[in-house]
């Protein structure tokens, strides 16, 4: 056997005692045997560099320093879940999915929400090249160097599997693990980890990966996301990628019906305490691969899936004041300042309370016994005041009249819930947080800048809005607390980076109220410039789709204001993007504007995203659903009968993928 021979049959071999380890659970060889093997391997290796492998058992160990974490934007943008709390949500979501897909013949996968760190591993033909975090969902940290530490993740794949697919998965930290580090930091008179998600979240920004690998940290896979059209549904997927190495859950079911949906969820909401990972809810999701691709996403999270949260976490505790907040548009939220209370892993110090509204509800005084969940098992609230142990002499709550900032009387307007604070331009937590809002990820993406040194900015008088970054010298900020030259200079070159951020996001970052990131998009692609957009009626706006009278109201507001129209004049000339590029224009056209096309099927010259988007670019709006506004359905290879049958009902013209193509290169 040569030496290459050598290498190559100990990685073989290694790769293999780690998965029936790590995966099945079922040593193949001892801790002893298999340290002997991987030394072998490094002494081979080291002495003959030329057979150096990236993803070898030995790379595992940790050792690479990583001080800034490149952000990746995903191939594949890693969406939310919707979430439902009650058999009548998960119902109502079922007969919308029917709908859509215009049959009842529908099956489930029925997977366990495990509590951890989202993740996105990277893998072609055969080999594990990135993994990326979630992040926002566009775009998250490469972490690949920590990832590699944890040993039930295959760097190498054995077996036949599709050959450029991306995994998507879960880091968790067992419970076993979780208590064992904390035995260790009490026993070193060091604080206590809070809980295992944080803490497995944490472990991944780590800049050591040699501290990483220290950790227990677990992998569980749950999606697999792919162009080649390999399996026919989600739980095939799911079954050959644990036999090429993943760490897929053992408690992953099909169900036929909602029924069978509902028997998972009550066998788990009693049984999750005896798993050995922290789990919250449910994952329900459409079988059929077809009809995932037919149901699509919306704006936010995807038609074909739904989470089934279990039932929160309670505690009682003494509500010690109520304090207020004001938010980056003025709008005050009161909070609820607790004796502190452990709730779901973490201590609970404060609590949302809404709205003066939600007080009144809730007849909540300083002094009341209150009952504490997380909603979502994520953010606490108060959901009631248990009146059999409250005090005689406790007083009524009076909302509060005046900012808590700058003391200005408060606003309510007819209709909505919250109070407001309307000094908009000399409020320091509403200029704060703009600024905050127009640097963040969503947004300007702006590096080198983060929440605390804009506060420090501001109260130094540097800036007072958003336009006054493009302003600053590296001179200016480097004397400033915790400040060196070189993390001064990376601010300026991210300032003058976002100068690049396209349209679409820079809409977003004025933080005009109401217009979130899909409203942006919506009328950046109908308007095209700020000036169109500034100087459109409230006519022209609610023509656009999905832009109702609110929306509208907030942009005629935003755009009529003196100082709002300073600052954009500003932007402009420092050069900020506030048109649609002409390389981004250049594919689009009017063709089909005015047009409703629904697409269904299977498709083999163009994937359905990409007739999709060209339906957008050329002016026509897509709809999931079929309806008397619908124009054409652009029918593929096993649409739905019911949908055909609906569509032959109405009168709509079926048109083919090819007859698609035809009609764009004419018109």
């Amino acid at each position: 056997m040569t030496i290459q021979e050598k290498i190559i049959s100990l990685r073989v071999a290694l790769n293999s005692h780690n998965y029936n380890y790590y995966v099945l659970d079922n040593a193949s060889i001892s801790d002893f045997d298999f340290d002997i093997q991987l030394k072998e391997l490094e002494k081979l290796e080291k002495e003959n560099p030329q057979f150096f492998d990236l993803n070898s058992p030995t790379q595992r160990v940790g050792g690479a320093i990583t001080k800034n974490f490149e952000t990746v934007v995903h191939k594949n943008r890693m969406y939310s879940l919707d979430n439902s709390y009650s058999k009548e949500d998960l119902l109502d979501w079922e007969k919308r999915v029917q709908k859509v897909l215009g049959t009842t013949e529908t099956s489930y996968t029925c997977e366990l929400k495990f509590d951890g760190a989202s993740i996105n591993l990277t893998y072609q033909k055969g080999q594990f090249i990135k993994a990326v975090t979630r992040g926002d969902g566009f775009q998250g940290d490469d972490v690949t160097p920590n990832i590699k530490t944890i040993l039930s993740i295959p760097l190498t794949l054995d077996g036949d599997f599709v050959s450029n697919f991306e995994m998507r998965g879960e880091i968790i930290l067992p419970i076993e693990g979780f208590n064992k580090m904390n035995s260790e930091r009490v026993a070193k008179g060091e604080e206590e980890y809070r809980n295992p998600r944080n803490t497995a979240s944490g472990s991944l920004k780590l800049q050591d990966s040699a501290e990483v690998a220290k950790r227990p940290l677990d992998c569980l896979l749950y999606q697999v996301v792919t162009e080649e059209r390999k399996y026919k549904t989600h739980f095939e997927s799911l079954e050959s990628a644990r036999k090429v190495g993943f760490k897929v859950p053992k408690t992953i079911t099909i169900a036929k019906s909602i029924d069978e949906v509902f028997n998972f969820i009550e066998k788990w909401d009693s049984k999750r305490h005896d798993l050995p990972y922290e789990t919250d809810g449910v994952v329900i999701k459409i079988n059929n691969l077809l009809q995932q691709e037919e149901l699509g996403y919306t704006s936010k999270a995807p038609r074909w899936a739904i989470a089934y949260k279990f039932k929160a976490e309670q505690v009682a505790t003494i509500l010690h004041k109520i304090t207020y907040q004001v938010g980056r548009t003025g709008a005050i939220t009161p909070v609820a300042n607790l004796v502190p209370v452990q709730l779901a892993g973490t201590t609970v110090k404060r609590a949302s309370l809404h709205n003066a509204d939600q007080i009144e509800k809730l007849d909540i005084r300083v002094g009341d016994v209150v009952f504490v969940e997380k909603g979502g098992e994520i953010i606490p609230k108060i959901i009631a005041v248990d009146f059999s142990k409250r005090p005689a002499n406790l007083v009524a709550t009076k909302y509060t009249e005046h900012c808590p900032e700058c003391y200005t009387e408060l606003i309510r307007t007819e209709g909505d819930a919250k109070h407001y604070c309307p000094n908009e331009f000399g409020c320091a937590p509403q200029i704060t947080g703009r600024i905050q809002h127009y640097i963040s990820r969503k947004a300007m993406n702006i590096d080198g800048l983060g929440g605390e040194t804009v506060d420090l900015l501001r109260k130094e008088g540097f800036i007072q809005n958003y336009a006054d970054l493009y302003d600053l010298k590296v001179e200016q900020v480097i004397p400033l607390e915790r400040m060196a030259e070189k993390s001064a200079q990376n601010m300026i070159v991210g300032i003058e980076k976002s100068k690049e951020i396209p349209f679409e996001k820079v809409l977003f970052a004025l933080g005009i109220r109401f217009v979130g990131e899909t409203v942006a998009k919506k009328l950046v692609k109908h308007f095209k410039s700020i000036d169109n957009l500034m100087t459109a009626t409230f006519d022209e706006l609610i023509t656009v789709d999905e832009i109702g009278d609110r929306i509208a109201q907030s942009i005629i507001d935003f755009s009529s204001d003196l100082g709002n129209i300073q600052l954009i004049n500003r932007l402009k000339s420092y050069g900020v993007q506030l048109e649609v590029s002409a390389e981004s224009l250049e594919n689009q056209t009017n063709k089909l504007a005015g047009q409703i096309f629904v697409v269904s099927g299977v498709f083999y010259q163009m994937s359905r995203n990409e007739l999709k988007k060209s339906i957008e670019d050329n002016g026509g709006k897509v709809s999931s659903s079929i309806s008397k506004k619908t124009n054409f359905i652009i029918a593929g290879d096993n649409m739905g009968p019911s949908k055909l049958a609906k569509a032959e009902n109405l009168g709509i013209e079926i048109i083919s993928e090819q007859d698609f193509i035809d009609k764009i290169s004419k018109e």
